[in-house]
């Protein structure tokens, strides 16, 4: 059953929500196929998929084209995109061109927009904009240079205080979700109960609407160990095996075998080799 706006938000102390990041089709597919609820062209993919140290440098364009690719391959997962860095603060007006931009080239059904008080005129005129928007507070990858780093938020009186009326003003101004990122599960558990709209968890404990994780840390392909992910596979231990087992076989001859390669009629071989 496709998964749409209407049952994320009519999800809410109903069901726990799904979701992970792809921005490939063929991950995609095989996330899709095991029904998650939710897929999102995350700007992680500065870091997972092209290697920097953090997701500053992703554009607009680069957001697109993964998205086009992740919705080819989602036929019931709700794809939801990034909008990167400098996409949105500059203006509202930039906002809701590149939000639209996102949706209409790329094919999703929906935009994430990492900030609480101060972007919440952005989310209400790209909402009224007939776009979705999905927020995210409290460790905004888009802002590791003013945090000083990746650190967990709302650890004080006055942060914990500060994310939460960020969460009630992203409410108000008509997001649909949004994501808790690395914020203690007690502060998570009282936006939870606050606000009406589900909260989706990333190191944020149980108590969220949902879950999302980064998919290549879950399954062990990134070797960097994150507090909050748990470990579902060792992807990368299978993945090296079957590398060195493929450069072994090459340099003893054993592959490819006489099936791995194709025929040709016999006389046409001669008559080619009398040629030379």
């Amino acid at each position: 059953m496709k998964n749409t706006i209407e049952k994320f938000v009519n999800s809410k102390g109903k069901e726990k929500l799904t979701m992970l990041t792809s921005y490939d089709y063929l991950t995609t597919t095989i996330i899709d196929e095991v029904g998650i609820n939710g897929i999102l062209v995350g700007d992680s993919l500065g870091m997972i998929f092209q290697g920097n140290d953090n997701t500053l440098s992703v554009t607009v364009d680069e957001i697109i084209y993964h998205t086009k690719a992740v919705v080819k391959g989602s036929k019931n997962s709700l794809v939801i995109s990034d909008m990167p860095f400098m996409s949105y603060q500059t203006s509202i007006n930039d906002a809701i061109v590149n939000a639209g931009n996102i949706i209409k080239k790329g094919g999703s059904s929906a935009v994430k927009i990492e900030g609480g008080v101060e972007i919440a005129e952005h989310i209400q005129k790209i909402t009224k904009s007939s776009i979705p928007v999905m927020g995210h507070i409290g460790l905004t990858p888009q802002s590791v240079n003013v945090f000083g780093g990746f650190k967990v938020q709302g650890t004080t009186k006055e942060s914990a205080i500060k994310i939460i009326e960020d969460a009630k003003s992203i409410e108000q101004a008509g997001a649909f979700a949004i994501v808790l990122e690395c914020i203690p599960e007690r502060l998570s558990k009282i936006i939870t109960d606050i606000v009406k709209i589900p909260t989706i968890g990333i190191g944020a404990g149980k108590y969220c609407d949902g879950q999302i994780l980064v998919y290549q840390d879950m399954l062990g392909i990134n070797n960097n160990l994150v507090k909050f992910v748990k470990n579902y596979g060792n992807l990368s231990n299978i993945i090296k095996e079957a590398f060195c087992n493929y450069i072994e076989d090459v340099k003893k001859e054993q592959f490819p075998e006489k099936k791995h390669s194709f025929k040709i009629n016999d006389d046409i071989i001669n008559e080619i080799k009398n040629l030379f």
